[in-house]
């Protein structure tokens, strides 16, 4: 076909549109390519690799994305085609696919600067959150300037391309294409985003040992939507797996522990009787999770900015915990963990799946004791399912709703500042103290979140600076409460769990770099734990185990974590993960299951999130599966379990 007729065919303009979104995706690669972070350096084969397999899937995405438009150009008759009106509303929907295609490539820009990934599921949860999200963008950018620079890029694109765009609209009535021959072009261009839906997975971008040049083969807009396919992974499907009698059994014999042992002799069945020589301890216990609270924030790690003057002192004030690893990236991972002491299972977090009620957890533990519990957060609990997780399994749930204006001395979108939240904090443990109940609360904070704002005057950064000042407001915030806990009567039986949810960050030189896993916990009760440091390896799953430890109480555990003090030496793990990829660590060697049930055993660098390949280690591949495979297959008898109750 010459140009100058194929100029002229309707099917051209998906050929401009096509131009304009690879062209898009390439600049956008180029800008990922300088943004700096984390990532190591690309070597010249695995750039040229990325580009090319980033044009595949830059394609397969537009394939999808073509969809309507290919069906307009085949079911609209010549008369409305070719009629002078048509043009302009023509030219009108050229500019707002234009428009949003730049809106996708700068979306994905912001999504870069935070997370250094492409769109995976955080950027699915946050679509279903418009409320929080939304207004974070416009606290943090200014959205306006944005929206009218994209708008007039957009119209000079299309000004620039308009004989393309029109050509086929002005070609003579008699040139128009008859219906069978739009519909034999169309029928492969429909045909084509089934093919790649068949033959084409996201898991073909990860070619190469480089994170970055994994993340840079992707293309953001197929990325979005296989996060969102891929929103709950079965575990046994995709996963090395093995007999799950036998991986319960393989379980048993190593979830014991001196005064944690098996309850029953049924081989399927890992509940274990939890009994102390010692007398309980009823003492009341606050657990502040708190929102992307980095290791290396705090001078104890290393850092030398001074933001964590609160933490680092109480660091020697009670148990600093230095080898503690976050199961996640995401606060409803550390929710998960924290609640329940189950590794992350593949794909969406428990707290977010559905029948996920009555469920084992440590709130359910100290109500069986008679305390209070609650579930105290400076947002909007509806926010990522906390509500209706942390509800349906007896705590009572309170927000930034039930906390008067004028008790309020700042506020953003993600919530009020945590000063505030203390503060209701206080008030309850007051009510319940009142009352004579002790009370466990776990509270959930939300200042150290972009756009970084906080009341005036509390630090010597301004607020909206930076993470550092949102760092230093948190650590000032936290010390502040401590303050003021101490001048009230529960003070002395209480004991404080300051720990975080995850890292600021969770990209890095490898697929699961272990640095950004890295999290502090201080455990403090000046009247009932003497001050030590403890260097052993933990996760976050063994916080609950470990905090009953502490009180000596004697329940029937489910938890899938270790009391760490009742824990021989040598027998540590953690638990370290994506929403795909899931890492066991023990010892120097880090074993990585994914999707196709591929296994991958490195050699992890703890300071700056390395990975070099190791040789196959089957015993610890073995415990890895047994772990995962045993938390999955856990919560799907709990989930079939609900369902049938209904």
């Amino acid at each position: 076909m010459k140009e100058s007729r194929w100029r002229e065919h309707r099917y051209a303009l998906l050929a401009v549109f096509a131009l304009v979104f690879c062209a898009g995706s390439l600049a956008m690669r180029l800008v990922f390519v300088n943004s700096g972070g984390d990532h190591q350096a690309l070597g010249a084969a695995d750039f040229l690799q990325a580009f090319a397999t980033g044009l595949y899937f830059d394609l397969a995405s537009f394939t999808y994305a073509a969809v309507p438009v290919v069906l307009y150009l085949l079911l609209a008759p010549a008369a409305l085609f070719h009629a002078r009106w048509h043009r302009a509303a023509w030219m009108v929907f050229s500019w707002a696919l234009v428009f949003g295609m730049l809106f996708l490539f700068v979306a994905e820009w912001f999504f870069w600067q935070e997370f250094r990934t492409r769109f995976n599921f955080i950027a699915v949860d946050y679509l279903l959150y418009t409320r929080e999200v939304i207004g974070n963008i416009r606290e943090s950018y200014p959205v306006g300037k944005i929206l009218l620079a994209l708008a007039a890029l957009a119209a000079w694109i299309v000004w620039f391309l308009r004989a393309r765009l029109l050509a086929p609209l002005r070609a003579p009535r008699a040139k128009a294409q008859r219906f069978l021959h739009r519909l034999a072009w169309a029928v492969p261009l429909l045909v084509a985003p089934v093919l790649a839906f068949l033959w084409i997975d996201r898991t073909q971008r990860d070619f190469s040992a480089n994170p970055l040049s994994n993340e840079l083969a992707g293309s953001g807009l197929y990325e979005f939507f296989s996060a969102a396919y891929r929103n709950e992974l079965d575990y046994v499907t995709h996963y090395a797996s093995g007999d799950p009698l036998k991986v319960r059994q393989f379980l048993r014999a190593r979830l014991e522990t001196p005064h944690a042992k098996l309850a029953s002799g049924n081989p399927g069945d890992l509940t274990r009787t939890v009994r102390y020589p010692r007398d309980e301890k009823r003492l009341n216990v606050i657990l502040v999770s708190v929102e992307s609270f980095s290791a290396d924030f705090m001078a104890k790690f290393g850092n030398t900015k001074g933001i964590t003057p609160r933490m680092d002192a109480l660091a020697d004030k009670g148990l600093f915990f230095t080898q503690l690893y976050a199961t996640g990236t995401r606060t409803v991972r550390g929710l998960e963990a924290l609640a329940l002491a189950y590794p992350p299972t593949p794909g969406q977090s428990i707290v977010k799946r559905p029948h996920n009620e009555g469920m084992f957890t440590i709130g359910g533990v100290f109500a069986s004791k008679g305390y209070d519990v609650r579930y105290l957060y400076g947002g909007y609990a509806y926010f990522d399912n906390m509500r209706e997780f942390f509800a349906g399994n007896g705590y009572l749930v309170e927000d930034r709703t039930v906390i008067p204006k004028e008790k309020i001395h700042h506020e953003n979108i993600w919530g009020v500042a945590d000063e505030d939240l203390f503060t209701m904090a206080l008030e309850r443990s007051d009510e319940s103290h009142g009352r004579g109940r002790p009370f466990f609360h776990h509270v959930m904070t939300t200042s150290n979140h972009r756009p970084f704002t906080y009341p005036e005057g509390r630090i010597d950064i301004p607020s909206k600076t930076n993470r550092d000042g949102a760092v230093k407001y948190t650590d000032w915030a936290i010390g502040d409460f401590l303050d003021r806990a101490a001048k009230h009567k529960w003070f002395d039986d209480t004991i404080f769990v300051i720990v975080a949810d995850h890292c600021a960050s969770s990209a890095g030189k490898s697929d699961v770099p272990i640095n950004r896993y890295l999290i502090p916990m201080v455990i403090f009760a000046p009247k009932h734990v003497q001050p030590r440091k403890i260097e052993r390896l933990m996760s976050q799953v063994d916080i609950p185990p470990t905090l009953l430890g502490l009180l000596n109480f004697a329940y029937t555990s489910q938890f899938l974590g270790y009391d760490l003090f009742d824990l021989e030496p040598g027998r540590e793990r953690a638990f370290v993960s994506t929403y795909q990829e899931l890492g066991y660590l023990r010892g120097e060697e880090l074993v990585v299951l994914r999707p196709g049930r591929r296994v991958d055993v490195v050699r992890p660098n703890p300071r700056d999130g390395s990975a070099t390949p190791a040789k196959p280690n089957p015993a610890l591949t073995e415990e890895a599966i047994a772990w995962y495979q045993a938390a999955s297959g856990l919560f799907g008898e709990h989930r079939t379990a609900r369902q049938a109750a209904r």
